[in-house]
C-alpha cells in the first residue's frame, strides 16, 4: 500500500524547535515526529512511504537512511529548490508510486488514534476518488459535506468567506451554520486518500498548488467524499510547542488501546500480535 508523509515544510510555527532542525525531527515522547508516523504506517500494513522533504532535508533523508528505512520501501520527494505546497507537492511525487493503488496522506506532524489500515479499506470499498478524514472539532474553516458525505464546498465560519465549484450552491452555503440539517461543516484531519484515476488530474495542475482547494475546485466532477471519525478519535495538530504534550498523550493512548486489543484477541482464543 502507498502512503506519502508530508514533512517538507519550514515548521515556524513550532520555532525555537526548528531553527536548526526540520519539524519531522522535533520529538515527541522521545522520538522524532517521522519515527512515530513512518512505524504506525508499517504498523498499519503500508510498506512503500515517500516523505518530500525542504526545510533541513538532509537531517531526515541521512536518520531514515540510517534507520535503514523502519522496515519500509522509503523515497523522497526533494523539494530543496522550491515549497509546492500540499497539491504541488503530491503531484511531484507521484512517479515514485505503485501507479496502480491509492495514496493516502499523512502530515508529519498530526498525531491521532485514527486505524489507517481500516481508513485505507473503507476508500477502496467506497470507490471514491479522494477520502478525507474529517471530525466534529471547531476550527475557524470547515469542508462542507452534504447528506450523503459528498465535499461541496469550504467556509471560514469566522468571515463567512465561501468557496464551491457550485455557483448556485453558494448562497444556501453562504447561510449554513453548525446547525444544519441538510449541510455538515467538519474539520479536516490532515489525513485523506487519493485513488489514481485523481493522477491525471493533479499532473494537469499548475506547479505549485493547495490539495484542499484542489479537493472543493472538482467536487462537481470528481467524487470527494469525507469519513467521519467514529467516537473515541483523538487527535492534535503538534505544529505549536504547545501541542507536543497533548501529542505524546495521544501516542500513550494508542499505545494503551493496542494492548487492550491484543489481551482481547488472546482472551479470545486468538493468535497474540507480536510487538
Amino acid at each position: 500500500m502507498n502512503a506519502m508523509i508530508f514533512a517538507a515544510g519550514l515548521g515556524t510555527r513550532l520555532k525555537p524547535y526548528t531553527d536548526h532542525c526540520p519539524k519531522a525531527m522535533v520529538e515527541v515522547d522521545g522520538k522524532p515526529m517521522i519515527t512515530h508516523q513512518l512505524l504506525r504506517l508499517r504498523d498499519a500494513g503500508f510498506n512503500r512511504v515517500v516523505i518530500n522533504v525542504h526545510h533541513y532535508a538532509e537531517q531526515i533523508i541521512d536518520y531514515v537512511t540510517a534507520n535503514n528505512g523502519f522496515g519500509l520501501d522509503i523515497a523522497f520527494s526533494d523539494e530543496r529548490g522550491k515549497l509546492l505546497d500540499t497539491g504541488g507537492g503530491i503531484r511531484k511525487a507521484l512517479p515514485l508510486f505503485d501507479a496502480n493503488n491509492p495514496i493516502l496522506i499523512h502530515n508529519v506532524d498530526i498525531f491521532s488514534n485514527a486505524d489507517l489500515t481500516a481508513l485505507y479499506e473503507s476508500h477502496v470499498n467506497d470507490g471514491a476518488d479522494a477520502s478525507l478524514l474529517v471530525s466534529e472539532r471547531t476550527p475557524s474553516r470547515y469542508f462542507v459535506f452534504d447528506g450523503d458525505d459528498n465535499l461541496v464546498g469550504w467556509k471560514n465560519l469566522q468571515t463567512g468567506e465561501v468557496s464551491t465549484a457550485n455557483d448556485e450552491l453558494k448562497p444556501t452555503l453562504e447561510r449554513v451554520t453548525g446547525d444544519d440539517k441538510q449541510f455538515r461543516l467538519l474539520a479536516f484531519a490532515g489525513i485523506h486518500i487519493i485513488s489514481p484515476n485523481l493522477f491525471p488530474l493533479l499532473e494537469k495542475q499548475e506547479e505549485v498548488f493547495s490539495i484542499t482547494n484542489f479537493y472543493w475546485q472538482n467536487s462537481m466532477k470528481q467524487c470527494i467524499r469525507g469519513i467521519n471519525a467514529p467516537e473515541g478519535f483523538q487527535w492534535v495538530d503538534a505544529g505549536k510547542p504547545e501541542m507536543l504534550k497533548r501529542a505524546r498523550e495521544i501516542i500513550l493512548i494508542d499505545k494503551s488501546q493496542l494492548t487492550k486489543l491484543r489481551l482481547s484477541e488472546n482472551k479470545d482464543g486468538l493468535q497474540t500480535i507480536d510487538n
